[in-house]
């Protein structure tokens, strides 16, 4: 922020020369950063953080300066006679939005006479870079600069009613801005406007109108003073383009408790400058201001935070200079926040004041400081196992933006879902926050390939995000795969489906490591009454199941995907929830003997119809309860002459094995035809061996 020195010493007792305020505020944490000499003042530069709206004003800093050198801050103090009738009789103020704008009032002068403002105040303004005007307009920019308190003048015969309305804009409601060279624009039903009866005539907290501005002509003036939402007036400000002195301090934040003590300094401005009658009191609309807030600060627990002995006298004073009015009761000094400051909410708020104040070079560092490493949170050690088992597999992994077209999006959105959208019109033509990884990761496999590599397997983990039905915004944390597709068979998957086995073979290991081995890992086909609707962008398309639980899906890139992201071979992915499987890692293990005695193994190959599924087959055996049978295994699957189009050759493994001694072949040799005729009669399977 530009500051005058002059400026600043018209609020302090002594002044202060401009090596002392630039010393003074850099130590308040609010840094220097040059000076320009201007006439016979002397600009200086000073750095505000975002929480410090309250300093972005010269009475701001210099109540700073008061509290760190011991000067007596000298704030105005206006105080006004009203000759003219009741403002509520002039005008009428109507707020449809006392969200966006928790107080709105308004002031009415009259028999004004613009003209030039007085030199000591056209001074001031040229001192920090600001152009006089007008003795209003300069009024309305010096009240800005000297509490923080953006306000604004209308023209009262232009406001039609004359009535002000704070309303929403309509959907492409015409606004022409104040200011030389300025054009129309159109307004969103989403920007918050102060209006008369029948138009827009400024944006909330950003800009005035060209068509009630003050001109030479101007006799009866409306005086607004209001405070606004802050994400109300930074999506109207970035929406629509258009930036000022006011939508800054605005997305600060401005307490509604500030706003007449500034509209009482304006008026008496305008009133020593331009003249006028002021109409009796003011006409507001809003909710009721906000109570003062308190927090108490125990002064033993600040000195013990900072350590040092500081005295409670100086602590007070400090307190008390910077506006807090404490009330010491034993040991605990109760403080009453001043509206301004905004970024005050906790004891440990009010301890950093004290250290600013103490100043920050005089606390103590230790030479040594002791550090205890903390175990890693399981969370972190499950992603970089994740890391290491996909890298393992010969996958690549990769950081990609979390924004993508429209069109890449819309393939891969849940089936009641909605895109969500990003309103900042940096992120260009790519607004939408990705529904899954999937799009960037073919984004990642056409630039290689473009680049000649023939073939990749790619992963990432990320966080994707939807619109649900009800309008609710969901995210998660996904974990994405994508590998090549060998073969050109699309209906069986590549060679066998060995490359959509591979995606699932990975999928189980990581499931596995996560969750433990006794979880059960399921692909179910998408018809399946207990899995969701499709995505759209899969086809040979399989449900990812853990222990019932739907979890994401796999299967092959539909041709019309992979046409839209350019590329020249089919690809198969995945996608899984990582929430439900970190929820479970670190995984409970027990630790169990090895077989004492070996097992004795039947291999069964089964012609079987396409759509017998191997989780149909597997849960068949099992239920059968055969002696001494281990879980049944998966082998193969063969598709091809002597094999009927429309069946497929399944081979498994059945394993048998007592605990206390070794099993003979005749032994097994029932369980296993047994095994044989269940796939006969359930699957009407033909037995090959």
């Amino acid at each position: 922020m530009k500051t005058s020195v002059r400026w600043i010493n018209d609020y302090l007792d002594p002044p202060a020369s401009a090596d002392e305020q630039a010393e003074l505020l850099t130590r308040a944490g609010l840094p220097f950063d040059g000076r320009e000499t201007i006439g016979d003042d002397i600009q200086q530069e000073i750095e505000t953080t975002s929480n410090r709206g309250d300093c972005l004003c010269h009475l701001g800093l210099a109540r700073e300066v008061a509290a760190l050198s011991g000067r007596t801050l000298r704030a105005p103090a206006p105080r006004n006679t009203a000759t003219g009738p009741k403002a509520s009789g002039v005008v009428t103020v109507v707020n449809e939005r006392p969200d966006l704008c928790p107080l709105y009032t308004a002031r009415v002068i009259r028999g004004v006479r613009i003209g030039r403002s007085p030199d000591w105040l056209a001074a001031r303004l040229r001192a920090i870079g600001q152009i006089p005007r007008n003795n209003v307009v300069d009024a309305t920019n010096f009240v800005m600069f000297e509490w923080g308190q953006p306000t604004h003048v209308f023209d009262l015969a232009k406001l039609e009613g004359p009535a002000i309305v704070v309303r929403l804009a309509r959907a492409g409601e015409p606004f022409l801005p104040i200011g030389e060279g300025s054009v129309e624009i159109t307004l969103r039903n989403s920007d918050l406007v102060i209006a008369d009866a029948s138009r827009a005539v400024a944006i909330a907290g950003v800009k005035g109108g060209a068509l009630t501005a003050v001109t030479d002509r101007t006799t009866d003036i409306l005086i607004e003073a209001a405070t606004f939402d802050p994400l109300a007036v930074r999506s109207a400000s970035r929406g629509l383009r258009i930036a000022s002195d006011s939508s800054y301090r605005f997305e600060r934040g401005v307490h509604p408790a500030q706003v007449d003590l500034a509209a009482e300094r304006l008026v008496e401005l305008i009133l020593e400058s331009a003249g006028g009658t002021l109409c009796e009191g003011s006409v507001f609309a809003g909710n009721p201001i906000p109570g003062p807030r308190s927090v108490s600060l125990r002064l033993d627990r600040c000195r013990r935070l900072l350590g040092i002995d500081l005295p409670a006298e100086r602590m007070l004073e400090w307190l008390a200079t910077l506006g807090f009015e404490p009330a010491l009761s034993d040991g605990v000094a109760a403080c009453t926040v001043p509206p301004q400051r905004l970024d005050i909410e906790r004891e440990i708020d009010l301890v950093e004041e004290i250290a600013r104040m103490a100043g920050l070079d005089l606390l103590p560092v230790a030479d040594t400081l002791a550090v205890r490493l903390a175990a890693p949170q399981p969370t972190v050690t499950a992603r970089r196992a994740i890391r290491d088992a996909l890298a393992g597999a010969g996958f690549v992994e990769t950081i990609t933006h979390s924004l993508v077209a429209e069109a890449a999006a819309q393939a891969f959105l849940p089936s009641t879902a909605s895109p969500l959208r990003v309103g900042d019109e940096r992120a260009g033509p790519e607004p939408i926050l990705r529904p899954s990884i999937v799009p960037s990761l073919l984004r990642v496999r056409r630039h290689n390939q473009d680049g000649g590599v023939e073939a990749l397997s790619l992963f990432e983990l990320a966080t994707v995000f939807h619109v649900q039905a009800d309008g609710m915004h969901h995210e998660h944390e996904a974990l994405a795969l994508v590998a090549d597709l060998a073969s050109t068979d699309r209906a069986t998957g590549g060679e066998d489906g060995a490359a959509l086995r591979a995606l699932r073979g990975t999928l189980e290991r990581l499931v596995s490591m996560l969750a433990g081995n006794d979880v059960v890992l399921d692909v179910l086909p998408p018809g399946d009454p207990s899995t969701a609707a499709p995505a759209g962008w899969l086809d040979a398309e399989g449900i990812v199941q853990v222990d019932g639980q739907s979890i994401g899906r796999l299967g092959i890139v539909r041709p019309a995907v992979q046409r839209q992201f350019g590329l020249d071979r089919p690809v198969t992915a995945a996608e899984i929830q990582l929430g439900p499987l970190l929820d479970r890692y670190p995984p409970e293990t027990t630790a169990r003997a090895l077989p004492a005695f070996p097992a004795i193994e039947r291999d069964i190959s089964a012609i079987v119809d396409e759509q017998v599924s191997w989780r149909d087959v597997r849960q068949a055996l099992l239920g059968l309860e055969l002696p001494h049978a281990e879980p049944a295994q998966f082998v193969t699957v063969f598709r091809g002459k002597p094999i009927p189009p429309d069946r497929k050759s399944l081979t498994l493994r059945l394993r048998f094995r007592a605990a206390d001694r070794t099993l003979r072949h005749e032994e097994i040799e029932p369980a296993a035809a047994a095994a044989a005729a269940a796939l006969r009669s359930r699957f009407n399977a033909d037995i090959r061996g």
